[in-house]
């Protein structure tokens, strides 16, 4: 089995996707007239290369797609697909299965995909007639061409035999060479034209220029010493110029990072320089709080004195003694303040007033308290408290001394750290002089060696060369006695050509144009020749096996054609020959014919196909005048024999057997099975014996719709 599926899609009258499996053996379609049965037919063709639209029953491309109904809206655009098992290499390709597929729209583009990639039809024809498919033979027979070979020319019939055969894609290859061999034959005779015309000119243009042959050796060792001489002394001078760049770029980068440095130092001292005002004015605070701290003691102490006398007064005094003394204290503390502030220039006076208030809110609470309860044992619970009091701001006071002493150890570190920074910093300046230093100098060195390289440049100049020639030439460095001689050589030559004279610059370029036109034409004239020669062997060796296996077979399909023809009308002879062609004659200039010396393989290879047969019991030869059901009987006879000597892969076949009687309908049946071992049979058909010899029928209905539907049924024997 070769033909796996059909997949159909908008194409004619099947609006929807359809699906037809094709198993081995024969496949029968069946149906009414105008269902839609011969569509399928036709994109099998369609599938198969055909371009004609009119083979496909149809008057162009557009009209293969489905154009709606009653009940069903027209299709945009129809497709068709036929897949193929592919396990025994029918088709020179690695896949098992090949997907050929066609596609057209309404505005009449059309697509060909083998195996989803997107081919063109010239690439689609190869590969079916590298496969022996294709339209030009006995494949595919359509509705009404039952009589196909009857009726076609004796080119045609041949035509089709050797499709049958596998020999259509020898013939595509032998008409591809000989376009390529007209082609190539029509340039060669251009190009002898061509090197005819030019080569007269070309002596005398050798003559005229062969005295300045001299010259040019003389100019070519010219050019030889002043490569040596300007080559040297550029490689020299350009690589001494060059050397200098990395030296200057690296010092770009050691200037570059030691600036990068520099500055990380200096903003380094900055935050030293910054960070010093806060740690003095911090060691001031904490100094503050210390001379504060240890007066707060003092008073506080002096107070716990003067409570404790109090104490033993209040035993004996009123509340007005105690509330006078108080105002005497208050005003006593404010003095201390006063006296405090003053002599600490007005420096942290929130501390003086936090002072302040913590001892004339314990005198407040010492009064408010006598005031409640003039009983001596509570006032010595308050005389506890001021002392608990007294002890934190003792403890206050040590914390302060730690500070203190922390404070001038950092800033007496800071100044170390300062020191360093700014030695750093120094450093660093003179590290970035050293560098810039440094490069000055090289860049001195370097404008030395450009003005060399300038000067050089201007000798190159002088010679008329240019100075981007000496740039790719290296040279090795010569001494200075080498130079001086290379030097000496030059001036002579110069000397030497200057006494020539001028040449001739538009002579000797078209005598060189010419030259190099010449050669090119001669090495074109080689390449031509052998194409020619290689071509025409192409076609040589093509013929030879189109005509050896065409004479082969044909012989064999006739002896077939015979017997099957014989069967067919119960008696009678038919026989396939090949029409003699006559030798191919020329007119030569002078008005004869003379005959062309041709292989006769050559000139066999273009015979058509007659048929001869002899009607038993009649006196009938002649093709002419054979019934329609004879006709039909002869091509029958005539595929069968095909199919006999070279059985095709499958056969499609559209109503053939309608012209038959009932006894020829069984034969035709009878035969249909019997090669249905080796060939798969796609056959449309109204013949119950037909039908009957299938292995699978389709039925094709025309739905209410306009669309054409089918079902399937496998048949049992």
């Amino acid at each position: 089995m070769l033909l796996k599926r059909l997949e159909l899609n908008g194409f004619k009258s099947f609006a929807k996707r359809v699906v037809l499996e094709f198993p081995k053996g024969v496949t029968a379609i069946v149906g009414p007239n105008g269902s839609g049965k011969s569509n399928i037919i036709d994109a099998i063709r369609w599938l198969l290369g055909e371009r004609d639209a009119k083979q496909l029953r149809g008057g162009t491309t557009t009209d293969l797609i489905f154009g709606g109904s009653s009940g069903k809206s027209k299709s945009g655009m129809a497709s068709a697909a036929l897949f193929f098992d592919n396990t025994k290499k029918i088709f020179p390709l690695h896949f098992d299965e090949v997907e050929i597929k066609r596609e057209v729209y309404r505005d009449g583009t059309s697509f060909y995909y083998i195996n989803k990639s997107e081919v063109r039809l010239k690439d689609l024809i190869e590969l079916l007639s590298q496969s022996r498919l294709g339209t030009k033979g006995l494949i595919v027979v359509s509705q009404g061409n039952s009589d196909l070979f009857i009726k076609a020319t004796p080119l045609d019939r041949r035509e089709m035999i050797e499709e049958i055969l596998g020999l259509r894609e020898f013939r595509i290859k032998k008409h591809e060479a000989e376009r390529k061999l007209k082609n190539t034959t029509i340039n060669l005779e251009k190009t002898s034209s061509l090197i005819a015309e030019i080569e007269p000119h070309l002596k005398l243009l050798r003559r005229q220029t062969s005295k300045w042959e001299k010259r040019e050796e003389l100019e070519r060792e010219l050019i030889g010493l002043e490569n040596d001489y300007f080559g040297s002394k550029a490689s020299f001078l350009t690589e001494a110029y060059l050397a200098v760049d990395p030296l200057i770029s690296e010092l770009d980068n050691n200037i570059s990072k030691a600036k990068r440095e520099l500055k990380d130092l200096e903003e380094s001292l900055l935050k030293i320089e910054k960070s010093e005002p806060e740690n003095r004015s911090n060691l001031n605070k904490v100094r503050s709080k210390k001379t504060i701290t240890e007066s707060a003691i003092r008073e506080i102490e002096g107070f716990l004195s003067d409570l404790k006398i109090k104490i033993a007064l209040k035993e004996r005094d009123s509340p007005e003694n105690t509330e006078t003394d108080f105002k005497e204290a208050t005003t006593y503390f404010k003095d201390i303040y006063t006296e405090a502030k003053r002599l600490m220039g007005l420096k942290d006076l929130e501390a003086l007033n936090l002072f302040l208030k913590r001892i004339i809110s314990l005198g407040d609470s010492v009064f408010k308290e006598s005031n409640k309860d003039n009983n001596v044992n509570e006032l010595r619970e308050q005389e506890e408290k001021i002392l608990n009091n007294l002890r934190k701001e003792k403890k206050e006071f040590d914390f302060i001394l730690k500070e203190e002493k922390e404070l001038e150890k950092k800033l007496e570190s800071f100044t170390t750290i300062f020191r360093k920074a700014f030695s750093l910093v120094e450093s660093k300046k003179s590290e970035i002089g050293s560098f810039v230093e440094k490069q000055d100098r090289l860049k001195l060195e370097k404008e030395r060696w450009s003005f060399k390289i300038n000067d050089l440049k201007d000798q190159v100049r002088q010679a008329g060369r240019k100075w981007d020639d000496f740039l790719n030439i290296k040279k090795d460095k010569l001494s200075e006695s080498e130079l001086n001689e290379i030097e000496s050589k030059i001036f002579r030559l110069r000397g030497q050509l200057s006494a020539m004279g001028e040449v001739d610059e538009a002579l000797v370029k078209e005598a060189k144009e010419t030259e190099e036109r010449f050669n090119f034409l001669k090495d074109q004239l080689a390449d031509l020749e052998k194409a020619v020669a290689d071509l025409e062997s192409v076609i040589l060796e093509l013929s030879e096996k189109i005509h050896e296996e065409f004479n082969e077979a044909l012989s064999k399909i006739s002896l077939e054609f015979d017997k099957f023809f014989s069967l067919m009308f119960k008696g009678g002879k038919a026989k396939l020959i090949k029409q003699k062609v006559e030798i191919k004659k020329i007119e030569e200039e002078g008005g004869e014919n003379i005959e062309v010396i041709v292989p006769k393989k050559l000139n066999d290879i273009e015979a058509g196909v007659e048929i001869e047969l002899t009607l038993p019991k009649k006196k009938v030869s002649g093709l002419d005048v054979l019934s329609g059901g004879e006709r039909s009987l002869v091509s029958i006879a005539a595929l069968f024999a095909l199919i006999s000597v070279s059985p095709p892969p499958f056969l499609v076949l559209d109503e053939i057997d309608a012209p038959l009687d009932e006894r020829n309908a069984g034969r035709f049946s009878d035969m249909v099975q019997e090669f249905s071992k080796e060939v798969q049979f796609i056959i449309v058909t109204h013949n119950r014996a037909t039908m009957e010899s299938a292995d699978v029928l389709y039925g094709v209905t025309l739905g209410e719709d306009g669309a054409s539907k089918v079902v399937s049924m496998k048949m049992t024997g």
